[in-house]
C-alpha cells in the first residue's frame, strides 16, 4: 500500500487525480491522506468525488472513504477496463478534470472506450473544452493516442449542465514526443462566448483583445451559446504553430468588467508569445503523465508551475524518478520524461 500526502507541493486536486490514475494503471493500492489540504474547502468536493468514483470504475477497484468532504480515501485497483462510461458530476464541477483522471487509465485498457461526463465544461481553475481539443489532444496524437472529444452542451459555473463525450482508443504503439520548437506560425483567433447574457459583453471583450494583442477584427469573434442552463462568459485565445497550439482563457464573473476578463486571457497569451518556449504552463503539467506511462519525451516550456513539480513528485512515487527539469534561461526550461520501461 502506497501512502500519498495530499498536502505537499500545491496541495490540491492534481495530487488526487494523478495518484488515482497511476494506482489504476500500475495496480498499486493507494491511500491518499490530507486531500486538498491547502484549499479553502479541503477534502473531496463533488467533482473530486466523481473523479474518485470514476477511477475505481475504470479499473474495477474497491474504494474506502469516498464521500463528500472526505480527506482520506483508499483505492484497491485491479486493472484498466474498457467500456461505455457515464459520469454525472451533478454541479458545475469540471468535466475536464474528471476526464483527466480516467483518460490515462483507459489508454492502457484492453479495448476502445466511450466516456460521457456531465457537469461544468467551462469554469475557472480548470482547462476548458477548447484547451483539451486544440492544445492537449493533438499532442497526445503525436505519441500515438487516439482520442476524439466532442462538446455536446456548454456548462458554465455555477449552473453546470454541460456534457462532453470522449472516444478513447487504447495506446498500442507509443511514440516519444520531442517538442523543443514551435515550428512556423499557422493561425490565431480569439472568441468570446456569452450564454444568457448580452452579446455586447463579448463584443467589448473582443475589442480589448484586439487592443492588447494588436490583432485585427478578423481575428476576434463574439459568439452566443444557444442552449445553456445558466448565464456564462468565457474568452478563449488560440495561437497555432506547426508543432504546438496554445490556448488561454478567462471567465466572466459578477461585478468583473468585461475588459478585465479579456485582459487576463490576452496577457497570458502575450506571456507565451514573448517567452518563445513552445509549451505553455498548463500544457506542460498535462503532458507529464501521458509521457511517463508511454514512450517518454522532452519539451521546452515556460517556468514550471508548482502544479508541474508536484505532479512530477507524485509520478516519482509510483514509477521512480522519471522527470527532469533544466533551466535554459529564466522563462525557458527543458523538461525530460524517461519512457516507461514496461
Amino acid at each position: 500500500m502506497l501512502t500519498i500526502d495530499g498536502s505537499f507541493g500545491e496541495g490540491g486536486g492534481q495530487i488526487l487525480r494523478t495518484s488515482l490514475a497511476l494506482s489504476a494503471i500500475t495496480g498499486t493500492p493507494v491511500r491518499i491522506e490530507q486531500i486538498r489540504a491547502k484549499r479553502p474547502k479541503p477534502g473531496l468536493q463533488r467533482q473530486h468525488l466523481v473523479a474518485v468514483q470514476a477511477a475505481a470504475r475504470v479499473c474495477n477497484g474497491q474504494l474506502e472513504g469516498a464521500a463528500l468532504g472526505s480527506r482520506e480515501i483508499t483505492l484497491h485497483p485491479q486493472q484498466p477496463v474498457a467500456g461505455d462510461y457515464r459520469f454525472a458530476i451533478g454541479s458545475a464541477g469540471s468535466a475536464s478534470l474528471v476526464l483527466q483522471t480516467v483518460l490515462p487509465v483507459l489508454l492502457r485498457a484492453d479495448g476502445p472506450s466511450r466516456v460521457e461526463i456531465s457537469g461544468g465544461t467551462h469554469n475557472p481553475l480548470a482547462p476548458p473544452f477548447e484547451f483539451l481539443r486544440d492544445a492537449f489532444l493533438p499532442r497526445l496524437a503525436e505519441i500515438g493516442a487516439q482520442v476524439e472529444l466532442r462538446l455536446v452542451r456548454h456548462g458554465f459555473y455555477p449552473a453546470g449542465g454541460g456534457t462532453i463525450i470522449a472516444q478513447i482508443q487504447p495506446l498500442a504503439q507509443a511514440k516519444s514526443l520531442d517538442l523543443r520548437e514551435r515550428g512556423r506560425f499557422v493561425s490565431r483567433r480569439a472568441e468570446a462566448w456569452v450564454a444568457n447574457l448580452p452579446i455586447a459583453i463579448a463584443e467589448r471583450e473582443m475589442r480589448t483583445v484586439q487592443s492588447k494583442l494588436r490583432w485585427s477584427a478578423d481575428d476576434c469573434h463574439a459568439r452566443v451559446v444557444e442552449s445553456c442552463d445558466g448565464p456564462g462568459n468565457v474568452v478563449i485565445v488560440t495561437v497555432a504553430h506547426q508543432r504546438v497550439t496554445e490556448v488561454t482563457s478567462a471567465f466572466g464573473a459578477v461585478r468583473v468588467p468585461a475588459e478585465d476578463v479579456a485582459r487576463r486571457a490576452a496577457q497570458e497569451m502575450r506571456r507565451w508569445l514573448e517567452a518563445e518556449a513552445p509549451v505553455g504552463e498548463h500544457l506542460a503539467d498535462q503532458l507529464l503523465l501521458p509521457l511517463a506511462i508511454a514512450a517518454g519525451g522532452a519539451f521546452r516550456t515556460v517556468r514550471p508551475s508548482e502544479h508541474l513539480t508536484t505532479n512530477a513528485a507524485v509520478i516519482a512515487r509510483f514509477l521512480g524518478e522519471r522527470v527532469t527539469l533544466r533551466e535554459l534561461c529564466p522563462d525557458d526550461w527543458l523538461v525530460g520524461v524517461a519512457p516507461d520501461p514496461g
